[in-house]
Protein backbone atom coordinates (compact mmCIF):
# COMPACT_ATOMS: atom_id res chain seq x y z
CA UNK A 1 0.00 0.00 0.00
CA UNK A 2 2.73 2.11 0.72
CA UNK A 3 4.00 1.68 -2.11
CA UNK A 4 1.47 2.36 -4.29
CA UNK A 5 1.04 5.62 -2.66
CA UNK A 6 4.47 6.77 -3.12
CA UNK A 7 3.88 5.64 -6.77
CA UNK A 8 0.70 7.92 -7.03
CA UNK A 9 3.06 10.81 -5.59
CA UNK A 10 5.30 10.34 -8.11
CA UNK A 11 3.15 10.43 -10.98
CA UNK A 12 1.59 13.43 -9.37
CA UNK A 13 4.74 15.02 -9.30
CA UNK A 14 5.52 14.19 -13.15
CA UNK A 15 1.81 15.79 -14.37
CA UNK A 16 2.77 18.54 -12.35
CA UNK A 17 6.13 19.15 -13.52
CA UNK A 18 4.68 18.99 -17.29
CA UNK A 19 2.40 21.64 -16.03
CA UNK A 20 5.15 23.52 -15.10
CA UNK A 21 7.04 23.15 -18.35
CA UNK A 22 3.77 24.43 -20.61
CA UNK A 23 3.54 27.22 -18.54
CA UNK A 24 7.03 28.78 -18.33
CA UNK A 25 7.41 27.93 -21.72
CA UNK A 26 4.48 29.83 -22.41
CA UNK A 27 6.13 32.74 -20.46
CA UNK A 28 9.24 31.98 -22.58
CA UNK A 29 7.62 32.09 -25.97
CA UNK A 30 5.48 35.45 -24.87
CA UNK A 31 8.48 37.10 -23.89
CA UNK A 32 10.94 36.56 -26.14
CA UNK A 33 8.52 36.88 -29.29
CA UNK A 34 7.22 40.46 -27.79
CA UNK A 35 11.24 41.26 -27.59
CA UNK A 36 11.55 40.41 -31.04
CA UNK A 37 8.79 41.91 -32.53
CA UNK A 38 10.14 45.36 -30.74
CA UNK A 39 13.25 44.93 -31.05
CA UNK A 40 13.91 45.80 -27.74
CA UNK A 41 14.88 43.74 -24.46
CA UNK A 42 12.52 45.64 -21.78
CA UNK A 43 13.86 44.83 -18.07
CA UNK A 44 10.21 43.11 -17.45
CA UNK A 45 11.02 40.40 -20.66
CA UNK A 46 14.54 40.10 -19.70
CA UNK A 47 13.51 38.94 -16.00
CA UNK A 48 10.46 36.89 -17.15
CA UNK A 49 12.89 35.46 -20.18
CA UNK A 50 15.62 34.43 -16.98
CA UNK A 51 13.04 33.19 -14.76
CA UNK A 52 10.58 31.27 -17.06
CA UNK A 53 14.31 29.53 -18.16
CA UNK A 54 15.58 28.90 -15.06
CA UNK A 55 11.97 27.52 -14.19
CA UNK A 56 12.33 25.43 -17.62
CA UNK A 57 15.64 23.51 -16.35
CA UNK A 58 15.09 23.41 -13.40
CA UNK A 59 11.42 21.14 -13.73
CA UNK A 60 13.23 19.64 -16.56
CA UNK A 61 16.50 18.30 -14.19
CA UNK A 62 13.82 16.96 -11.51
CA UNK A 63 12.28 15.35 -14.12
CA UNK A 64 15.67 13.50 -14.82
CA UNK A 65 16.44 13.02 -11.70
CA UNK A 66 13.71 11.09 -10.52
CA UNK A 67 13.85 9.00 -13.92
CA UNK A 68 17.24 8.66 -13.07
CA UNK A 69 16.45 7.47 -9.75
CA UNK A 70 13.75 5.05 -10.42
CA UNK A 71 14.83 3.26 -13.86
CA UNK A 72 18.74 3.64 -13.38
CA UNK A 73 19.43 2.98 -9.91
CA UNK A 74 22.89 1.63 -10.28
CA UNK A 75 24.40 4.60 -11.97
CA UNK A 76 21.67 6.83 -10.19
CA UNK A 77 23.97 6.79 -7.34
CA UNK A 78 27.44 6.55 -8.48
CA UNK A 79 28.98 9.50 -6.06
CA UNK A 80 30.46 11.76 -9.24
CA UNK A 81 27.13 11.15 -11.20
CA UNK A 82 25.07 11.83 -7.76
CA UNK A 83 27.11 14.74 -6.85
CA UNK A 84 27.03 16.31 -10.64
CA UNK A 85 23.09 15.82 -10.31
CA UNK A 86 22.78 17.67 -7.22
CA UNK A 87 24.88 20.55 -7.54
CA UNK A 88 23.53 21.39 -11.11
CA UNK A 89 19.81 21.10 -9.28
CA UNK A 90 21.20 23.57 -6.38
CA UNK A 91 22.41 26.08 -9.03
CA UNK A 92 19.30 26.11 -10.89
CA UNK A 93 17.24 26.30 -7.69
CA UNK A 94 19.53 29.11 -6.59
CA UNK A 95 18.83 31.29 -10.29
CA UNK A 96 15.18 30.69 -9.54
CA UNK A 97 14.97 32.33 -6.32
CA UNK A 98 17.13 34.94 -7.57
CA UNK A 99 14.84 35.66 -10.49
CA UNK A 100 11.59 35.49 -9.15
CA UNK A 101 13.33 38.06 -6.30
CA UNK A 102 14.33 40.42 -8.94
CA UNK A 103 10.36 40.17 -10.54
CA UNK A 104 9.26 40.94 -6.72
CA UNK A 105 11.69 44.06 -6.70
CA UNK A 106 10.87 45.28 -10.42
CA UNK A 107 7.02 44.95 -9.65
CA UNK A 108 8.02 47.01 -6.33
CA UNK A 109 10.25 49.73 -8.13
CA UNK A 110 7.55 50.37 -11.29
CA UNK A 111 4.34 50.29 -8.92
CA UNK A 112 4.81 51.71 -5.67
CA UNK A 113 4.43 55.64 -5.46
CA UNK A 114 7.47 56.28 -3.19
CA UNK A 115 8.82 59.86 -3.52
CA UNK A 116 12.42 59.03 -1.99
CA UNK A 117 15.72 60.37 -4.05
CA UNK A 118 16.92 56.89 -4.12
CA UNK A 119 13.50 55.47 -4.97
CA UNK A 120 13.04 57.80 -7.96
CA UNK A 121 17.32 57.05 -9.24
CA UNK A 122 16.02 53.37 -8.89
CA UNK A 123 13.36 54.01 -11.53
CA UNK A 124 14.72 55.78 -13.49
CA UNK A 125 17.90 53.52 -13.89
CA UNK A 126 15.70 50.08 -13.61
CA UNK A 127 16.61 49.08 -17.39
CA UNK A 128 20.46 49.62 -17.04
CA UNK A 129 20.62 47.64 -13.84
CA UNK A 130 18.11 44.97 -14.69
CA UNK A 131 20.93 43.13 -16.56
CA UNK A 132 23.65 43.58 -14.22
CA UNK A 133 21.52 42.11 -11.22
CA UNK A 134 21.08 39.01 -13.63
CA UNK A 135 24.32 37.87 -14.28
CA UNK A 136 25.48 39.09 -10.77
CA UNK A 137 22.90 36.81 -9.49
CA UNK A 138 23.47 33.85 -11.59
CA UNK A 139 27.09 34.30 -10.11
CA UNK A 140 26.33 33.92 -6.93
CA UNK A 141 23.87 31.21 -7.54
CA UNK A 142 26.62 29.41 -8.96
CA UNK A 143 28.97 30.12 -6.36
CA UNK A 144 26.96 29.01 -3.10
CA UNK A 145 25.94 25.44 -5.63
CA UNK A 146 29.79 24.81 -5.69
CA UNK A 147 30.10 23.66 -2.31
CA UNK A 148 27.79 20.57 -3.06
CA UNK A 149 30.64 19.44 -5.51
CA UNK A 150 32.53 19.57 -2.30
CA UNK A 151 32.98 16.05 -1.40
CA UNK A 152 29.57 16.91 0.59
CA UNK A 153 27.79 13.83 0.13
CA UNK A 154 28.58 10.07 1.22
CA UNK A 155 27.19 7.28 -1.10
CA UNK A 156 27.05 3.88 0.38
CA UNK A 157 25.31 1.06 -0.13
CA UNK A 158 22.88 -1.29 2.48
CA UNK A 159 23.36 -4.66 1.55
CA UNK A 160 20.62 -5.76 4.31
CA UNK A 161 17.74 -3.73 2.66
CA UNK A 162 17.16 -4.92 -0.76
CA UNK A 163 15.44 -2.05 -2.80
CA UNK A 164 11.44 -2.33 -3.43
CA UNK A 165 11.83 -1.24 -6.68
CA UNK A 166 15.04 -3.11 -8.62
CA UNK A 167 16.37 -6.32 -7.11
CA UNK A 168 19.70 -4.18 -6.59
CA UNK A 169 20.97 -2.92 -2.94
CA UNK A 170 19.15 -0.50 -1.56
CA UNK A 171 21.76 2.55 -1.63
CA UNK A 172 21.59 5.51 0.96
CA UNK A 173 23.00 9.17 0.55
CA UNK A 174 23.76 10.60 3.51
CA UNK A 175 25.66 14.27 4.43
CA UNK A 176 29.43 13.88 5.28
CA UNK A 177 28.94 16.94 7.32
CA UNK A 178 26.04 17.53 9.83
CA UNK A 179 22.39 18.35 9.38
CA UNK A 180 23.11 22.15 10.19
CA UNK A 181 25.81 22.24 7.98
CA UNK A 182 23.15 21.72 5.10
CA UNK A 183 20.91 24.33 6.60
CA UNK A 184 23.69 26.68 6.22
CA UNK A 185 24.57 25.91 2.86
CA UNK A 186 20.92 26.25 1.57
CA UNK A 187 20.66 29.55 3.55
CA UNK A 188 23.41 30.53 2.00
CA UNK A 189 22.23 30.76 -1.75
CA UNK A 190 18.23 31.49 -0.51
CA UNK A 191 18.58 34.12 2.17
CA UNK A 192 19.13 36.72 0.32
CA UNK A 193 16.70 36.28 -2.51
CA UNK A 194 14.48 35.52 0.48
CA UNK A 195 15.33 39.48 1.71
CA UNK A 196 14.78 41.19 -1.43
CA UNK A 197 11.01 39.55 -1.15
CA UNK A 198 10.19 39.85 2.20
CA UNK A 199 11.29 44.15 1.76
CA UNK A 200 9.91 44.35 -2.10
CA UNK A 201 6.46 42.79 0.00
CA UNK A 202 6.62 45.53 2.68
CA UNK A 203 6.90 48.57 0.27
CA UNK A 204 4.43 47.42 -1.87
CA UNK A 205 1.88 46.64 0.77
CA UNK A 206 2.94 50.54 2.27
CA UNK A 207 2.56 51.86 -1.08
CA UNK A 208 -0.67 50.37 -1.04
CA UNK A 209 -1.51 51.75 1.92
CA UNK A 210 -0.88 55.07 1.31
CA UNK A 211 -2.46 55.22 -2.20
CA UNK A 212 -5.79 53.35 -0.49
CA UNK A 213 -5.74 56.31 1.30
CA UNK A 214 -5.32 59.14 -0.74
CA UNK A 215 -7.91 57.56 -2.93
CA UNK A 216 -10.38 57.49 0.09
CA UNK A 217 -9.57 61.37 0.84
CA UNK A 218 -10.36 62.06 -2.66
CA UNK A 219 -13.40 59.92 -2.73
CA UNK A 220 -13.58 59.53 -6.68
CA UNK A 221 -15.44 56.67 -7.01
CA UNK A 222 -13.98 55.56 -10.24
CA UNK A 223 -11.44 52.53 -11.00
CA UNK A 224 -8.25 53.10 -10.03
CA UNK A 225 -5.33 51.29 -12.19
CA UNK A 226 -2.64 52.36 -9.70
CA UNK A 227 -4.51 50.63 -7.16
CA UNK A 228 -5.01 47.69 -9.53
CA UNK A 229 -1.98 47.27 -10.54
CA UNK A 230 -0.46 47.15 -6.43
CA UNK A 231 -3.11 44.73 -5.32
CA UNK A 232 -1.94 42.44 -8.82
CA UNK A 233 1.64 42.78 -7.79
CA UNK A 234 1.21 41.86 -4.21
CA UNK A 235 -0.81 38.99 -5.08
CA UNK A 236 2.19 37.66 -7.26
CA UNK A 237 4.94 38.79 -4.70
CA UNK A 238 2.94 36.86 -1.75
CA UNK A 239 1.89 33.87 -4.06
CA UNK A 240 5.33 32.89 -4.68
CA UNK A 241 6.50 33.79 -1.24
CA UNK A 242 4.21 31.03 0.08
CA UNK A 243 6.02 28.77 -2.73
CA UNK A 244 8.84 29.94 -2.03
CA UNK A 245 8.54 28.91 2.01
CA UNK A 246 6.61 25.61 0.94
CA UNK A 247 9.06 24.45 -1.80
CA UNK A 248 12.25 25.28 0.79
CA UNK A 249 10.27 23.16 3.51
CA UNK A 250 10.10 19.85 1.44
CA UNK A 251 13.88 20.20 -0.41
CA UNK A 252 15.50 20.29 3.11
CA UNK A 253 14.24 16.58 3.54
CA UNK A 254 15.35 15.20 0.08
CA UNK A 255 18.94 16.95 0.16
CA UNK A 256 19.56 15.48 3.81
CA UNK A 257 18.22 12.47 2.89
CA UNK A 258 15.75 12.31 5.81
CA UNK A 259 13.45 9.94 4.16
CA UNK A 260 13.84 6.24 2.65
CA UNK A 261 14.11 6.35 -0.91
CA UNK A 262 10.38 5.99 -2.71
CA UNK A 263 9.30 5.95 0.90
CA UNK A 264 6.05 8.21 1.07
CA UNK A 265 7.58 11.17 2.72
CA UNK A 266 10.22 11.39 -0.05
CA UNK A 267 7.27 11.15 -2.80
CA UNK A 268 5.24 13.90 -0.99
CA UNK A 269 8.16 16.54 -1.06
CA UNK A 270 9.02 15.60 -4.64
CA UNK A 271 5.48 16.02 -5.64
CA UNK A 272 5.87 19.76 -3.89
CA UNK A 273 8.53 20.93 -4.84
CA UNK A 274 7.12 19.89 -8.53
CA UNK A 275 3.77 21.86 -7.47
CA UNK A 276 5.26 25.19 -6.25
CA UNK A 277 6.67 26.35 -9.57
CA UNK A 278 4.40 24.63 -11.67
CA UNK A 279 2.05 26.62 -9.47
CA UNK A 280 3.92 30.24 -9.59
CA UNK A 281 3.92 29.94 -13.31
CA UNK A 282 0.46 30.25 -13.83
CA UNK A 283 -0.12 32.73 -11.24
CA UNK A 284 2.21 34.87 -13.56
CA UNK A 285 0.02 33.72 -16.71
CA UNK A 286 -3.02 34.42 -14.96
CA UNK A 287 -1.94 38.29 -14.20
CA UNK A 288 -0.89 38.91 -17.74
CA UNK A 289 -2.80 38.94 -20.90
CA UNK A 290 -0.37 38.75 -23.27
CA UNK A 291 0.54 34.89 -21.51
CA UNK A 292 -2.89 34.10 -21.31
CA UNK A 293 -4.07 34.48 -24.55
CA UNK A 294 -0.81 32.66 -25.91
CA UNK A 295 -1.40 29.63 -23.60
CA UNK A 296 -5.31 29.55 -24.86
CA UNK A 297 -4.20 29.25 -28.26
CA UNK A 298 -1.71 26.50 -27.56
CA UNK A 299 -3.92 24.98 -25.45
CA UNK A 300 -6.47 25.36 -28.83
CA UNK A 301 -4.34 23.93 -31.14
CA UNK A 302 -3.58 20.76 -29.27
CA UNK A 303 -7.41 20.14 -28.33
CA UNK A 304 -8.09 20.71 -31.85
CA UNK A 305 -6.62 17.41 -33.59
CA UNK A 306 -7.95 15.24 -30.75
CA UNK A 307 -11.32 16.93 -31.63
CA UNK A 308 -10.78 16.05 -35.29
CA UNK A 309 -9.91 12.84 -34.68
CA UNK A 310 -13.37 12.16 -32.22
CA UNK A 311 -15.46 13.35 -35.40
CA UNK A 312 -13.97 11.40 -37.75
CA UNK A 313 -14.50 7.94 -35.91
CA UNK A 314 -18.22 9.56 -35.64
CA UNK A 315 -18.69 9.44 -39.20
CA UNK A 316 -16.75 6.49 -39.72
Amino acid sequence: MSMLLSLLFLAIAIIESMAGLLGNGTILVASSTSCIRSKILSSYDAIMIFLSLSRFFLQSWMMLDLFLSLFCETSYYEEHLFVILKTVFMFLNYSSFWSAAWLSAFYCIKIASFTQSFFIWLKQRISCLVPWVLITSSLFSFATSLPFAWDVYDVHDNFSAPSTMTNSSERRVTMKASFFLLIILCNAGIALPLIVFVVSSILLIRSLWIHTRQIQNSATGFRNPSLEAHIGAIKSVLSFLIFYVTYFISLVPILADVFLPLSIGEAMCIAVMAACPAGHSMVLIRSNPKFRELLARVLHHASCPVRTRSMEKTVG
